[in-house]
């Protein structure tokens, strides 16, 4: 079994609690991390993860990565740009981190080879989730017209019915975030098995829990509705506030990792890793602001799309279950109220107005 692993973007907030069960496991952990402000502000690593080898710096830089992966036996591959709306508009700073530092990875690994290297791919490959026609036909490939109406509809202009989404879905990559992620796993399952290594792609869904940046406005739903709300200002929900999303507890996540890194039948894999569940976005907001004694906060609906948000996805999980073993255990309404906790302790600048204008200007609001 692998005993020494690298996590890049190790310091960030999958990465942190992924730190720590591996330390319970007997693991040695070596973090690179680039601590970048708009997802650390300031912030290093965890004081609890003393144990923790961390290297400053930007997985992009070739000697660094080239000392980081030596006597590594596995890696684990977080860093990377998250948001949708975000890399719409900042294509050159996503494609760079995410795709260009994850060649810059797989070419250190060639001279050092790992025994797995575990990618952290994304939901957003797939665009659109499953859909289910009134006939039962099963389309993978739905496309939807905001102007038209919120959801997709078949050539009949029947509106489809959504259903949980296999791995098997051919991928529909609506953004530049899709983009790089769908590369970042293309690499990682390509070129690790040239080289004797074996590659893991887990597509997370939408990860949440404690420690999450309060303060970056593209990050997960529930931490951004947070922020809203801890500034006593109603979560907003872009469009009807009707999409369907799946909410996984980033414990739950952590211990994917753990599986995915130790699982013999994980090799050449890719999983969804979520809760098996969905919930609406509405539903968020209105059961965090219950949560946080904020009710009369109701969610804001905006009635506008942004370019390269889906209307709904959430996850099969069914693959995982089988070939790594995971189980989600923390309940949405369980990690909500501890969510609501940690984040009753913080502070938080609210930046949502701000990252809306920055799409609005560029005409990706409609």
């Amino acid at each position: 079994m692998a005993n020494r692993i690298l996590i890049t973007g190790g310091a960030g907030f999958i990465g942190r609690h992924l730190c720590r069960a591996l330390l319970a496991r007997g693991y040695q952990v070596r973090v690179i991390d680039e601590l970048i402000e708009q997802v650390h502000a300031r912030q290093r690593l965890d004081p609890s993860l003393q144990d923790v080898e961390l290297t400053i710096g930007d997985v992009r830089n070739c000697d660094l990565m080239r000392k980081a992966v030596r006597g590594i036996d596995a890696v684990v591959h977080l860093a990377a740009e998250v948001g949708v709306g975000q890399s719409m508009y900042e294509i050159d700073r996503y494609v760079g981190a995410n795709d260009l530092g994850t060649a810059v990875l797989m070419q250190a690994l060639v001279a050092s080879p790992v025994r797995r290297v575990v990618v952290a791919s994304s939901m957003s490959v797939y665009g659109e989730g499953l859909y289910r026609a009134a006939d039962g036909t099963l389309v993978e490939d739905a496309v939807r017209d905001p102007r038209a109406g919120w959801d997709p509809v078949n050539a009949a202009g029947e509106t489809l019915m959504p259903v949980a989404t296999p791995e098997w879905k051919r991928p529909s990559l609506a953004s530049v975030y899709a983009i790089t992620k769908f590369v970042q796993e293309r690499l990682v399952l390509t070129v690790a098995p040239a080289y004797g290594m074996q590659g893991v792609a887990l597509r997370l869904f939408n990860v949440y829990g404690p420690g999450q940046a309060l303060s970056n406005p593209y990050t997960g739903v529930l931490a951004i509705f947070a922020s809203r709300l801890l500034n006593n200002k109603p979560p907003q929900v872009f469009e009807d506030g009707a999409q369907r999303r799946d909410l996984v507890h980033v414990t739950d996540v952590a211990q994917a990792f753990v599986r995915a890194i130790e699982a013999p039948d994980a090799a050449g894999g890719v999983f969804n890793i979520g809760s098996g569940g969905s919930v609406t976005i509405r539903e968020i907001g209105v059961q965090l602001a219950a949560a946080m004694d904020r009710p009369e906060l109701f969610p804001e609906e905006l009635g506008k799309a942004r370019a390269g948000d889906i209307r709904h996805c959430f996850a099969d999980i069914s693959l995982a279950r089988e070939r790594l073993g995971f189980t989600p255990l923390r309940a949405l309404r369980e990690g909500m109220v501890e969510l609501v906790d940690w984040v009753r302790r913080q502070r938080a600048i609210d930046r949502v107005a701000e990252a809306r204008q920055e799409l609005e200007v560029r005409g990706l609001v409609a």
